[in-house]
C-alpha cells in the first residue's frame, strides 16, 4: 500500500528541518518539501539538497518573488494597508501566496495533507490554514506544534534534537531570534525581545543598520508611479523585482525602515518584534504623498477607512475573502489617476517626501496662492461659514435662551 503524501512548507530553518524526520518517524509518510523563494537571501540549492539529506522524498524550490510583488505587495501598497499604524505586513502578505503554492503542489502530487511548522501561538498558522481551506477544503492539515505526538516545548529543545541528529541549522541558544525574510522585509522575534524593557541590540540588523551608522549626507531619489504602482527610480524604468531591490538598497544604506513594536496578534496575545522594511517604508511614504496630491478630499478620507480594514483582513489571514477582493476593486478604482512622480529624501532613518507632481494633480496654484488671484472671491467664504456653522449657532442661541429664562 502506498504511503500517504504530505506536502511540507519548508524553509530550511530550525522548525521545518526538525519536522521532516519527525514526520517520517511519527507518521511514516512520504514527505514532499516545498520551499518558496520570495526574495529572501538564501542558498536555495543548498536548501533543496538539505531537504533531501534530512529525509524528504522530494523537494521543490519555487521562485514566487515577482508574483509576490505584483499580486500581493502592489495591491497592499495601493491600499495603503498598515496594521496598527506601523507594521507594513511583510509576513502577512507572503503567507497566502505560499499557501496557494502548497495547494498547487498537493494537487500535482496527489497529496492528502499539508504540513507547516507554525507554532500554536502565532498568526501564521491561521494565515496558512485559512488560505488552504479557502482553496481546497478537502486537504487535511498537520500542525506539529499542536500535535500531541510533538514532544518539543521550546526552540532550545529543537536545537538540541537537531544537533543530536546532525541536522545543520543556523540558530544557537545564544542568538535565538525567529526570523522571517522576503524581498519586502525581515522580522525578528524571540530571544531577548520577549522582554519589552530590553533594548534590541544593534547587531540584530540584517537588511539595514542602526541610525547612528547612517551617512551624514542625505540621498535624494525620485519614484515614478503609474496607476498607483511604482515603475521607475530616478527616471529609469524597472521591473518589479529590480525596482524593489534598488529601493531596498538605497533605503537600507540610510538606515530607513526599522521599527521595534508591540502588536496585537490575532490569537489574542501581544507580541514584540523588530521589523526591517527599508524599501517598503520609502514606497509607502511616496505613494501616500502622491495620493494627497491627486485624490479628492472625500475619496482620500474614505480610503483611510478602507486601508484600515484591508490591513486587518490581510493580517488576519483573510486575503482570499470576498471582502478583501471587494476592497481591492474599490482601491483599484481610486488608483486610476495615481500617475506621477514623488521626490524623496532619505536621511538618518527617515523617508521624507519633499516634492511631487502629476498630470492628474488637483492642486491649483491659481486657487491656493496667497498672492493676488482672479479665480477666488474671498468674500464668498462669509456665506459658506455662516451656513457651515448654522447648527452650532442655533444650539448656542437655544442655550443662551434657556440660561436667560433660568431653565
Amino acid at each position: 500500500m502506498a504511503k500517504e503524501k504530505v506536502v511540507l512548507a519548508y524553509s530550511g530553518g530550525l522548525d521545518t528541518s526538525v519536522v521532516i524526520p519527525w514526520l517520517k518517524e511519527t507518521i511514516g509518510c512520504e514527505v514532499i518539501a516545498v520551499c518558496c523563494n520570495a526574495g529572501q537571501k538564501e542558498d536555495f540549492e543548498a536548501i533543496d539538497k538539505k531537504a533531501i539529506a534530512t529525509g524528504a522524498d522530494k523537494s521543490y524550490v519555487l521562485d514566487i518573488t515577482e508574483e509576490f510583488i505584483t499580486d500581493y505587495i502592489w495591491p497592499s501598497l495601493k491600499a495603503q494597508a498598515v496594521y496598527e499604524g506601523d507594521y507594513l505586513l511583510g509576513t502577512s502578505m507572503a503567507r497566502p501566496l505560499m499557501a496557494r503554492k502548497l495547494v498547487e503542489v498537493a494537487h500535482q502530487e496527489g497529496a492528502q495533507y499539508i504540513c507547516h511548522g507554525c507554532t500554536g501561538k502565532g498568526n501564521d498558522q491561521v494565515r496558512f490554514e485559512t488560505t488552504i481551506h479557502a482553496l481546497d477544503p478537502s486537504i487535511k492539515i498537520i500542525a506539529p506544534w499542536r500535535d500531541d505526538r510533538w514532544t518539543f516545548t521550546s526552540r532550545e529543545e529543537m536545537i538540541a534534537y537537531a544537533n543530536e541528529h546532525n541536522i545543520p541549522i543556523n540558530q544557537s541558544t545564544k542568538k535565538i531570534y525567529s526570523r522571517d525574510e522576503n524581498i519586502w522585509h525581515i522580522s525578528h522575534e524571540g530571544g531577548n525581545l520577549e522582554e519589552p524593557w530590553n533594548v534590541h541590540e544593534d547587531d540584530i540588523h540584517v537588511l539595514s543598520m542602526p541610525v547612528e551608522q547612517a551617512p551624514d549626507e542625505p540621498t535624494i531619489m525620485t519614484i515614478g508611479f503609474e496607476e498607483g504602482i511604482p515603475v521607475s527610480i530616478d527616471g529609469e524604468k524597472l521591473g518589479p523585482v529590480e525596482l524593489l531591490t534598488k529601493v531596498n538598497e538605497m533605503a537600507a544604506a540610510n538606515a530607513v525602515g526599522t521599527i521595534d513594536i508591540i502588536e496585537n496578534r490575532l490569537v489574542g496575545m501581544k507580541s514584540r518584534g523588530v521589523y526591517e522594511t527599508p524599501g517598503g517604508t520609502v514606497l509607502y511614504a511616496a505613494h501616500k504623498d502622491l495620493e494627497k496630491l491627486v485624490l479628492d478630499r472625500d475619496t482620500l478620507h474614505f480610503k483611510e477607512h478602507i486601508s484600515l480594514k484591508f490591513a486587518e483582513l490581510l493580517y488576519n489571514g483573510l486575503w482570499d475573502s470576498p471582502l478583501r477582493a471587494a476592497l481591492s476593486a474599490f482601491v483599484d478604482e481610486t488608483q486610476k489617476p495615481m500617475t506621477g512622480t514623488v521626490k524623496m529624501k532619505l536621511y538618518k532613518g527617515q523617508a521624507i517626501p519633499i516634492a511631487s507632481q502629476s498630470p492628474y494633480s488637483l492642486y491649483s496654484e491659481e486657487f491656493a496662492t496667497f498672492g493676488k488671484d482672479e479665480v477666488y472671491t474671498q468674500a464668498d467664504a462669509t456665506g459658506f461659514i455662516n451656513l457651515w456653522s448654522l447648527p452650532l449657532k442655533i444650539k448656542a442661541m437655544q442655550k443662551m435662551k434657556h440660561e436667560k429664562e433660568g431653565k
